[in-house]
């Protein structure tokens, strides 16, 4: 009545039923003399449909197609085989777009074709006209950013991606939140994926400070303001892995000299890390034993002193000098140190 013209169907969820049971659940829907593609996606379902259930459910009057996202290529390779030309395949892996097509696949259903619908056109077009290579060159270059929208959350990934583009779509419907199973640090790289294929583009950011003002190419989400100003204190935190089970979790000042983050210099002058701009450490915990001290006066240091070195990639480290003070609270520590 709403004008569909076919179903795309998921294998049942939750009960984990058998493969018999995958089969009765479809004939039912069959009868309703409706299109249907079969689903199979069993990092969302908990079920993978075996080939010979895939084979037998192909029979049915008004399946017309299957769509696989398990990236299992030996289940396709085996749909190819038996099914192939009796009903469309198609796959929803990202990671194996080319190689599905180059081996068979009729077309793709993909969530980061929302992201680059002209590349995997391009690598559709590539494969039907011949040229592997250029398929092959293709998927490469674009392998990085899939991987991240397919292990991340998809939903999430996706529109973090594309509100990056300016196109507000918001974020995922709960329980999906941003900053969960598409992590903060995931976004920042899909970020630097978009921006090397031309997607977006680094935004020019404005410091001013003091009377001076310097424009700086700057790694930026889409909430980032184009003039950033009044640094008497500015506040930032950071998180990296998991929750519960943290990597780091880092919070960072950044302030000027006759502020309350110069004054802090004054009273731990010791833990100064790096003079150009001027950069402190500080532990959130007490550091109670030798792998604490080396995971954070050792590692944790080098690690800093890197992003700063690595930030000259942005021009950014020449922004900071304005400031000459710069602040870093490292991570916790926890107690059965698990580390940094």
């Amino acid at each position: 009545d709403t004008g569909a013209q076919a179903a795309l169907v998921v294998v049942p969820f939750y009960m984990n039923p058998s493969h018999k049971e995958i089969y009765e659940h479809f004939d039912k829907l069959n009868a309703l003399k409706f299109p249907i593609i079969l689903y199979n996606i069993p990092q969302c379902s908990g079920v993978h449909m075996k080939w010979w259930t895939t084979e037998g459910l192909a029979q049915l009057e008004n399946v017309i197609g299957v769509k696989d996202s398990s990236g299992d290529m030996p289940y396709l390779m085996a749909l190819f085989e038996k099914i192939k030309g009796k009903v469309s395949i198609l796959c929803g892996h990202d990671e194996i777009g080319m190689p599905a097509l180059a081996a068979g696949a009729d077309g793709l259903i993909l969530a980061s074709a929302n992201l680059i619908p002209e590349i995997w056109q391009d690598i559709y077009n590539s494969v039907q006209k011949g040229d592997l290579e250029r398929a092959r060159r293709l998927q490469a270059a674009i392998q990085k950013l899939v991987r991240i929208v397919v292990r991340t959350n998809a939903n999430q990934a996706v529109k973090e991606g594309l509100n990056m583009m300016g196109i507000r779509v918001g974020d995922s419907r709960r329980p999906i939140m941003p900053g969960g199973a598409c992590a903060r640090e995931d976004v920042e790289e899909l970020r630097s994926e978009l921006e090397k294929l031309d997607k977006i583009k680094p935004q020019k950011i404005k410091f001013e400070l003091n009377g001076k003002s310097i424009e700086s190419d700057y790694p930026v989400i889409d909430k980032t303001p184009p003039v950033i100003k009044n640094f008497v204190m500015k506040v930032g935190e950071g998180f990296a892995g998991p929750p519960i089970f943290e990597v780091a979790h880092i919070d960072l000042l950044i302030g000027i000299k006759d502020g309350p983050v110069g004054i802090a210099f004054h009273s731990a002058k010791s833990r100064v890390i790096c003079d150009r701009p001027k950069t402190l450490l500080v532990p959130t915990v007490t550091i109670r034993t030798k792998r604490q001290v080396e995971n954070v006066y050792e590692h944790a240091t080098s690690g800093i002193n890197l992003a700063i070195e690595e930030s000259e990639t942005f021009n950014l480290t020449h922004s900071l000098t304005l400031f000459d003070s710069f602040l870093k609270m490292k991570p916790p520590i926890n107690a059965d140190e698990r580390g940094c």
